[in-house]
């Protein structure tokens, strides 16, 4: 027996159950304590994070729909090729950022190490292009030209290459169809933001990371129709990432296929006709200045007279749109952003604007008529025009006498104009204008759809300017505070024109309605716009909004949602003016008229032409060239910038256009197997069983001149530039200028 005594004994088995029941409460609290922390304390976290330990979800990018011209044939599909692509996420976790890897990228890549790091990198405020703008969860394509053996490498040396894939992907392609590139209409595409995709969350088409986004062109007016719908698969997944089934499977959609109204055949002719255009005036000498015309940039526009859509619209300078295709290059970038390549980025088409020059005198025509001046009333047209010392001149001091509108449009008579615009100036109370002031020329102009949009569904498109008498005080209340600074009476020119601004600048001048009247001053227009204005003469009065798109196509053939033609409003004139407007564009081109020598031979008798020629000042450069012209099918306007003379400049290209148009020889003899497009394209292509659709093969552009040789007598003047930046305007009779 045990000589310890019974309580001693009693007394330990207590204290080691109390120790024991501290140590199994500690337990509890701890647990229970852990518990809280995990279900209540970070409950939402752990859920979220068992969640995506559950379910994981792979991303399938939707095919982008095709854009075709009207006939079938592709602007814009896709092609499969091998894009290696690099996750951001995996090389950050590597110690020298995945540098390594880069280089070693680089190498079997042949590419430059720096030029590899630059793609992966993420663009913000302070980083140039290259870089990459959508979401840096995403893999970032480093190129989409690798080679099959690139592929095997990069694959069998997987452990050289984590966070590499280089895999079978289907890519924009910018086919350019006759070479014709349509790429300022076209636009480009780049990866969608980390932004967008939060704004588009609760919009009816969220985007999703792998998404790539229209950025310009019918590419982002379209970009919703084209995109189509990404597909997801969802997977369980255990905690090791071991994958259990499949849980959910939404297939990816195709993007539908857009029929345009384009050409490309006539693309191509209208491309090439106008860079050989701008080429051609290079060439020549500017007669004032004595320097070669320089040609900068331009656009022509070719829409169907009736429908307002377009068939053509080029640009110059122009860009390869496939250069954004798997990332753009920082060399490419400041290329297509630099002011020294003149911005090819812009669509002069909706973007370029300028003084419209004479093509702007059937506005005015128009607004005369409106205002009680009847068309065929006889006008003087002197060699010159006064406005108390100082001088409008007409082309070399040349008048033609008394003649109707009809005859100042086709010798393209200045002081005509000149007087009308100073005539309703001064009816309208001139400096200190009635309440009632009627503004015909400055109404007319809006009625015509300028200094607004035309509607056209192409992104950015520019309003133009109309300085009437509210741009006036707008304009003067912007840039007062900076006038009266600068301005000082009795100082240089610029100061004491600054001065005068202070003081005056919201006054409309008689100046200004006199140079407003033959399309001077500070009236800006676009192509798209003026050749909607002469579209709407050819067609009996109606404006219609410009249109691209022509019909959207289901992936699989079976809907087709037809865009069709919208018309946004009438001329403000009667149908008889419009038929007299008519009549005197018509004898523009013949004997005498100032587009006459650049239509010799034309068959007057089948195919009607009307035009109108326009040689716009443009301060500190050369003059802008314009032709504005148009058949009973088609109306073609063309500019361009510091080229001289309209008809001098862009005649024979928009000749050429409508050779190729209508298969016409030099001597006008047509030949309907040559002819492009004889008459506007009604019907959509053909569906075929599968959905496709057939595209016809497009031959490259055979440019063998077809245009007649020049013939004396009619060509265009310039007119020259007065200081001040008021074209003919001058103290001394002996300056001239014309506006043809």
């Amino acid at each position: 027996m045990s000589n310890i005594p019974e309580t001693g004994r009693t007394q330990r088995v207590q204290i080691r159950l109390i120790v024991i029941q501290v140590l199994v409460f500690s337990l509890l609290l701890t647990l229970g304590g852990r518990l809280w922390y995990l279900q209540i304390r970070n409950g939402d976290e752990y859920t979220a994070e068992a969640a995506g330990n559950g379910v994981q979800q792979v991303v399938q990018p939707a095919v982008r729909g095709s854009i075709l011209d009207a006939r079938g044939v592709p602007l814009a599909d896709n092609e499969t090729r091998l894009v290696v692509s690099a996750s951001r996420t995996e090389l950050l976790k590597m110690k020298d950022d995945g540098v390594g890897v880069l280089t070693r990228l680089a190498d079997v890549l042949d590419m430059k190490v720096q030029d590899v790091r630059d793609k992966v990198r993420l663009c913000d405020s302070k980083t140039p292009q290259p870089c990459w703008n959508g979401s840096p969860y995403q893999p970032i394509p480093v190129t989409d030209e690798a080679t099959t053996q690139q592929a095997l490498q990069i694959r069998e040396r997987a452990e050289d290459f984590p966070g590499i894939t280089a895999e079978p992907t289907a890519v924009r392609r910018y086919a350019a169809p006759g070479k014709a590139r349509t790429a300022q209409v076209l636009g480009y595409l780049s990866p969608v933001t980390d932004e967008e995709i939060q704004q588009a969350q609760d919009g009816p088409s969220p985007y999703l990371r792998s998404d790539q986004v229209g950025r310009s062109g019918i590419e982002r007016t379209y970009d919703k129709e084209l995109r189509g719908k990404a597909g997801v698969t969802r997977y369980e997944v255990d905690n090791l990432g071991r994958v259990m089934g499949e849980a959910e499977n939404d297939p990816a959609v195709s993007g539908s296929t857009l029929v345009t109204s384009l050409d490309a055949r006539v693309q191509a002719v209208a491309e090439y006709q106008l860079a050989e255009a701008m080429k051609t005036v290079r060439q020549e000498t500017d007669k004032i200045t004595g320097r070669k015309y320089e040609a900068d940039s331009g656009a022509v526009v070719v829409l169907e007279s009736k429908t307002g859509r377009v068939v053509s619209m080029a640009s110059q300078p122009d860009y390869d749109p496939n250069a954004w295709v798997g990332g753009i290059s920082g060399k490419e970038y400041a290329k297509l952003t630099s002011k020294k390549s003149n911005y090819p980025l812009l669509n002069r088409g909706i973007q370029g604007q300028a003084p419209a020059g004479s093509i702007f005198k059937v506005v005015s025509a128009s607004a005369a008529v409106r205002g009680g001046h009847a068309f065929n009333d006889l006008y003087e047209c002197s060699s010159s025009y006064s406005l108390g010392n100082q001088t409008f001149a007409n082309f070399e001091s040349q008048g033609h006498g008394p003649i109707t509108l009809g005859d100042a449009l086709k010798y393209s008579c200045n002081t005509v104009f000149y007087r009308l615009g100073h005539d309703e100036w001064v009816r309208d109370g001139g400096i200190k204008p009635k309440k009632d002031a009627k503004n015909w020329f400055y109404r007319t102009a809006r009625d015509f759809g300028l200094g607004a949009e035309t509607g056209i569904d192409l992104p950015n498109e520019v309003k133009g300017r109309i300085p009437d008498r509210e741009w006036k005080q707008a304009f003067w209340k912007a840039n007062k505070d900076s006038w009266c600074k600068e301005g000082k009476k009795g100082g240089t020119y610029v100061q004491q024109i600054a001065y005068e601004s202070c003081l005056e600048g919201n006054q409309l001048k008689a100046y200004d309605s006199i140079n407003y009247a033959i399309g001077q001053g500070d009236v800006l227009v676009t192509p798209i716009q003026m050749a909607t204005a002469y579209a709407a003469i050819s067609n009996g009065g109606t404006i219609h909004e410009p249109s691209v798109g022509k019909a959207v196509i289901s992936p699989d053939g079976k809907t087709v949602q037809e865009i069709k033609p919208k018309a946004s409003g009438k001329l403000p004139v009667n149908a008889q003016t419009i038929k007299d407007l008519d009549k005197g564009l018509r004898s523009v081109v013949e004997p005498g008229g100032t587009a006459a020598w650049r239509f010799g031979g034309w068959p007057q008798d089948k195919i009607p032409m009307r035009a109108k020629t326009g040689t716009a000042q443009v301060y500190g450069k050369q003059t802008t060239a314009w032709f504005a012209t148009y058949t009973d099918d088609y109306t073609i306007v063309m500019t361009i910038s510091q080229g001289g003379t309209g008809s001098g400049a862009a005649g024979p290209a928009v000749r050429k256009i409508y050779d190729a148009l209508y298969g016409l020889d030099a001597e006008g003899n047509q030949d309907k197997k040559r002819a492009l497009l004889p008459k506007p394209q009604k019907t959509l292509p053909k569906i075929q069983p599968d959905g496709s659709i057939y595209a016809p093969k497009v031959k490259p552009y055979d440019p063998t001149p077809v245009a007649p040789e020049e013939q004396p007598g009619g060509q265009e003047p310039q007119l020259p530039l007065q200081p001040g930046g008021q074209p003919g305007l001058t103290g001394s009779p002996a300056s001239t200028g014309r506006q043809p």
